[in-house]
This record gives structure tokens, C-alpha cells and sequence, in this order.
């Protein structure tokens, strides 16, 4: 069993170390916020002193932070991971930030001799505590195999993606799809209703024909339809909008500095700020529906 250090014990990260230290690895872990050490503590996750003592004596390190600047600060401040962590110390960024940063820090990691990977998940916090979270890994095929067995306790899939930032790419691709489609579904519904068509009469046809997606058939925004769907708990958040929002931003991002076209990528973004610039952004991203209903 490895020695673990662990950065960011957040709604994500918390259960994402306790379930490493129910699979026997020894974890210490670090987060600006007490009562997140201490609820951390509660699943047997020692408390470190700081990045730094969180990254010495360990052979693994682990990130979870909200955006590009923190990782490259947790990463190569001057009191960062790669100022304190041993040689030979396995480094993996489970934060889903731009691809651009991800691939500036590995660039530097790799030349102080460090192998590592981006890891960001998907599942939400549903998934970190069920340890089924999917994760998408980009890094060299060395560093992924290193990466994977300390993985596989939090996880459902392990995907390598490709080169370093490539799992960022994934994500943040992926995640634009599913915003388009869950607004084409909602839409849909929408227009459905104002045609005098009942929602699972819809359903029944849409996702048994070419309309059938994963945000129709598993994660459909209409109460009713799907028992387990956000929507029929008053969409509570699995994964909220502002969190969609924040990958949308991203995927932009991307697109902009690549030069791909994503006219409807862009427009996604530009509903679910309106939903959030609403005072909706806690609600779970399939809440787009209750917008485009006008219901909110």
C-alpha cells in the first residue's frame, strides 16, 4: 500500500480519500478550510502541515482544486508540491481545469524528473463516494500505469486519454456535449408540453427512437419519467449548473485559442450563465429545463 498525500478535501475530494484509505493506503491530506481536515480526519485521512507537508514523505500526490491558478500554484509556487515532494514522487491532478495549464505544469514537473498525470473525474459527488468515479488520464503510458492502481479505489472506469492535458481535453469535450444534448432534450420537452404531448408519452417515443440520449434515457430533466433523475427530487444537485458552467467556460476557452467552430458549445454557455446570473446555479445542471419552461 502506497503513502498518499492528498490536496483539496472538498465535496470531491473528501470521499475521494477516505475511499483510498478504506482500500489500505496511509493518506495525509491538506485543505484551507479546518472543517474540511476534520472531516477528513473522521475517515482516517491524518491532517498535514500545508502543501508541503503534505507532499514530503509520501509517494504519491494527489490534487483536487477548482481552477487552473490554484493547480499551478498547489503544483509551482514556491512553496509548492514540486519544491517539497521526494524524488520519484508520482504526481496526479484530478482537477478539471484548461488544458493550456495542465500542460504547462506537466512540461515543468517532467523536467524536475516527476512523472504525472491529469486525472479529472466524472461522476460527481454521487460517484466520489461510491467510488465509481470515471477517470480521464493523460500522461506519458509510464506515469499512467503508475497512476492506475492508485485509481482504481476511487473508480469506476479508467480511460488513458493520450498525452499530458489530454484528459482535461476529454472532459471538457465531453462535458460540452452533454450540455448541448440535456438543452436539446429540455427543449424538447418544452415544446412538447405546449403541443398537449405528455412527458412520458415523449419519452417513451423519443428514447426508444432517434432521439434517445443519455440525458433523455438516464438523466431526464422532466419529473416522472426517471425515478432516479435529478428532477424528481426538486433537482437537487449531482452535478450543478454553475459547475457545468465553469466546463463550458473552458470548453470555450479551448475552442477560441484552437480555432474550432462551436457555435452551439457557445450558446450553451451563454444559457447556463443566464440560469446561474439567476440566482439558479446551485441547482442541478438537468435545471436548465425549468428556464427554458419558464419555470423559474
Amino acid at each position: 500500500m502506497a503513502k498518499i498525500g492528498f490536496i483539496g478535501l472538498g465535496h470531491m475530494g473528501l470521499p475521494m480519500a477516505g475511499n483510498l484509505v478504506k482500500a489500505g493506503h496511509q493518506v495525509k491530506g491538506f485543505d484551507l478550510y479546518p472543517e474540511a481536515i476534520k472531516a477528513a480526519g473522521e475517515r482516517g485521512v491524518e491532517a498535514a502541515s500545508g502543501i508541503a507537508g503534505t507532499a514530503q514523505g509520501v509517494e504519491v500526490v494527489i490534487a483536487m482544486v477548482p481552477e487552473g491558478k490554484h493547480s499551478r500554484a498547489v503544483f509551482l509556487g514556491d512553496d509548492g508540491i514540486l519544491a517539497h515532494a521526494g524524488k520519484g514522487t508520482l504526481l496526479i491532478d484530478c482537477s478539471t481545469i484548461d488544458v493550456a495549464t495542465s500542460r504547462i505544469i506537466h512540461e515543468v514537473a517532467e523536467k524536475a524528473g516527476f512523472d504525472m498525470v491529469d486525472a479529472p473525474v466524472s461522476g460527481g459527488v454521487g460517484g466520489a463516494e461510491g467510488a465509481t468515479l470515471t477517470f480521464m488520464v493523460g500522461g506519458s503510458g509510464a506515469a499512467y500505469q503508475r497512476a492506475k492502481p492508485v485509481l482504481e479505489p476511487m473508480a469506476g472506469k479508467i480511460f488513458h486519454c493520450g498525452a499530458a492535458g489530454n484528459g482535461e481535453a476529454v472532459k471538457i469535450v465531453n462535458n460540452m456535449l452533454l450540455a448541448i444534448s440535456m438543452i436539446g432534450v429540455s427543449e424538447a420537452f418544452a415544446l412538447g408540453r405546449r403541443l398537449g404531448l405528455e412527458d412520458q408519452a415523449l419519452f417513451d417515443v423519443a428514447s426508444t427512437s432517434s432521439g434517445r440520449c443519455w440525458s433523455l434515457d438516464t438523466y431526464c430533466p422532466v419529473p416522472g419519467p426517471v425515478p432516479t433523475s435529478p428532477a424528481n427530487r426538486g433537482y437537487q444537485a449531482g452535478f450543478t449548473a454553475d459547475m457545468m458552467l465553469k466546463d463550458l467556460r473552458l470548453a470555450q476557452a479551448a475552442a477560441i485559442e484552437t480555432g474550432a467552430m462551436t457555435p452551439l458549445g457557445k450558446h450553451s454557455e451563454e444559457l447556463y450563465a443566464e440560469l446561474s446570473k439567476g440566482g439558479h446555479g446551485g441547482l442541478d445542471f438537468s435545471g436548465i429545463f425549468k428556464m427554458l419552461d419558464n419555470d423559474l
